[in-house]
């Protein structure tokens, strides 16, 4: 499947947060979305990388943007997960079928069966405007996606 391209809509998608609420992309239009995907629920770096979302959560917020997060995990999963680690913000169940917004954006490795490290920043209409992709074992700069957001 084709990865979407900036300057274009971004793939919608509909999926069940951590409590089983369904959380549609294009129902959040308005303001921007910072759509991060990643491998595992509880695995270190991803753990690392949602921490400092949750630690930077308000400058976010103050640039109108919404932060979800979407791996392969269960709802089950990511509840405990958000629990566990304070997340005040969506975590995405891509659960089943497996994957299946991973594939749309172009982040599904099919080897592994997880999420690979993909950050989608849509503004306020529902186009991409930015994409950052990171290879296994390396996490991303969140300082990227304020710079990002400051200018949309």
């Amino acid at each position: 499947m084709a990865a979407p391209h900036v300057g274009r809509p971004a793939p919608d998608f509909e999926l069940a947060n951590q409590f089983g609420e369904p959380i549609k992309l294009s129902a959040l239009r308005g303001g921007n979305v910072v759509v991060v995907f990643y491998p595992f629920a509880f695995s270190g770096i991803c753990t690392g990388e949602l921490c400092e979302l949750r630690d930077d959560l308000s400058v976010f917020r103050n640039e109108n943007a919404r932060v979800i997060a979407v791996s392969v995990d269960h709802k089950f999963a990511l509840r405990a997960f958000a629990e566990q680690e304070g997340y005040e913000f969506d975590l995405l169940a891509d659960f089943w079928p497996h994957g299946e917004v991973a594939k749309a954006y172009g982040v599904f490795d099919e080897e592994s069966g997880m999420a690979l490290r993909g950050t989608f920043i849509i503004d306020a209409e529902g186009i991409l405007r930015h994409e950052i992709r990171n290879p296994r074992g390396q996490a991303r700069d969140i300082q990227e996606y304020h710079r990002v957001l400051k200018e949309l």
